[in-house]
């Protein structure tokens, strides 16, 4: 292995790199000046498998390493940092870390209440619009950050109706869904058609598109198929293609493949040459929610091939990029904002289930306790984006169909439980106000 020389190598947010990555960086420097910035309690990004305990252990891995600590706060008011030091010191591993503001201006910090998601959105753009309109913040200093996308569609739609401008950017979660579900995951099913579209052997589209619906995901059926095709050298799609068309081949128990294989080669049938606008209603139609978010990320014009469609769909989906530096209120979800800073920030959606997330049954209690944890870094990091005003907003009832869609935890009577993280930013957090009377205070006409 040739590794090239370099004089001085500098890494940024090196908590939410994999140990693959810090292995290969600790290579690289073999023969370099390696300055490694980063804070353990900012890992946000467990599904990326950061390793967050390398730059706990940096020293061990790397003698003769000289540490300098940067704890002190420039972004946020006074009492931001206190809320985010009072909830960050809830976390046992790694050992909390305590920020120090730079500043003496305590800054503007709201906890309301909402009696309803639509009201919640409702009252957060008539804030909004309030902030406009006073000069507090411009649309673009003002960040709305929501766990679930179906929030941020609200919240966005409220603001457009206000007249103020909005954009959501919830593109980490447009592939999002149960695959075992039909309903669940037409976004995933969309995505593999178009993917098989463009590249009709392209295999692991394929044998996503045929679990597609199973509990099982039809994984004994396919192992079936795959042991055929290994001891025959036939590609999966030439032997599905086999079973449906010709009576010689027989594997047993692949019934439901060939059902899902003769699905596929209809809507491959009449959307092949589809382009631009046709094409797009094809796969992702107008009219569906879970297409929106897809629909808004495709390419200008009307002439566009399916080709152009997947390319421009994945990088915007694996490589995404939210702008700085903008003139409309920007909504994403709480992991999109790592990194970003805005006068306003208001963290929206705040009751079990959502922040937190609530944790697979099937977790350990070891398991659950590390999710949680990363999830009061999420929220830590998320507080701490503002410059000046922070609100912090909860709904009191989620009807059942809108909690079983977005996994909140509701009461039987629909009542939801306001996060806990709220009862954790110590005891200089302010009370929590009714969404109305908060906004009669500051003279918001509802």
């Amino acid at each position: 292995l040739c590794i090239p020389h370099f004089e001085h190598i500098l890494v940024d947010e090196y908590q939410d790199l994999n140990r693959a990555e810090q292995v290969l960086i600790r290579e690289l420097a073999r023969q370099s000046h390696l300055v490694v910035v980063g804070d353990e309690n900012q890992s946000i990004y467990s599904f990326k498998f950061a390793h967050p305990e390398g730059i706990l252990q940096f020293h061990q891995e790397n003698p003769g390493t000289r540490d300098h600590t940067l704890n002190e706060c420039r972004r946020c008011p006074r009492h931001v940092v206190e809320l985010a030091n009072a909830l960050i010191s809830n976390n046992t591993s790694p050992a909390p870390r305590a920020l120090v503001p730079a500043t003496n201006d305590a800054g503007e910090v709201y906890i309301v209440q909402w009696r309803s998601l639509q009201q919640e959105a409702e009252g957060l753009a008539r804030f909004i619009e309030y902030a406009v309109h006073s000069g507090l913040a411009s649309p673009g200093d003002i960040l709305v950050l929501t766990p679930r996308r179906q929030i941020g569609y609200s919240i966005r739609d409220a603001l457009k109706s206000l007249g103020i401008p909005a954009h959501s950017f919830f593109y980490e979660e447009v592939l999002e869904g149960d695959p075992k579900k039909l309903e669940a995951s037409k976004a995933q099913q969309a995505f593999a058609l178009l993917m098989l579209l463009v590249r009709p052997e392209d295999r692991v589209a394929l044998r996503c598109w045929c679990g597609f619906g199973s509990p099982s995901l039809n994984s004994g059926a396919w192992a079936r198929l795959r042991e055929y095709c290994e001891e025959t050298g036939t590609s999966p799609r030439a032997a599905l293609e086999e079973l449906l068309e010709s009576r010689r081949l027989r594997i047993p128990r692949t019934g439901p493949l060939v059902n899902r294989y003769r699905e596929l080669k209809e809507h491959l049938s009449q959307w092949q040459g589809l382009r631009g606008h046709d094409l797009l209603d094809a796969l992702f139609p107008a009219e569906e929610e879970w297409a929106e978010e897809l629909r808004s990320l495709a390419p200008e014009g009307d002439d566009f091939s399916a080709e152009d469609l997947l390319n421009t769909l994945r990088t915007a989906i694996t490589q995404p990029e939210t702008p700085t530096d903008v003139d409309y209120v920007r909504v994403m979800s709480l992991h999109k904002a790592k990194g970003l800073s805005a006068d306003v920030v208001i963290v929206a959606g705040c009751v079990e289930g959502l922040i937190p997330a609530a944790p697979d049954k099937k977790m350990s209690d070891r398991e659950k306790e590390q999710m949680l944890e990363e999830h009061r870094r999420l929220f830590y990091v998320a507080i701490t984006r503002t410059r000046r005003i922070l609100v912090l907003s909860s709904v009191t009832r989620i009807r059942p169909a809108e909690a079983h869609r977005m996994r909140a935890c509701i009461r039987r009577d629909g009542r939801t439980v306001a996060s806990r993280f709220l009862s954790e930013l110590g005891p200089s957090h302010p009370a929590a106000k009714e969404g109305t009377e908060w906004l009669n205070e500051l003279g918001v006409t509802v």
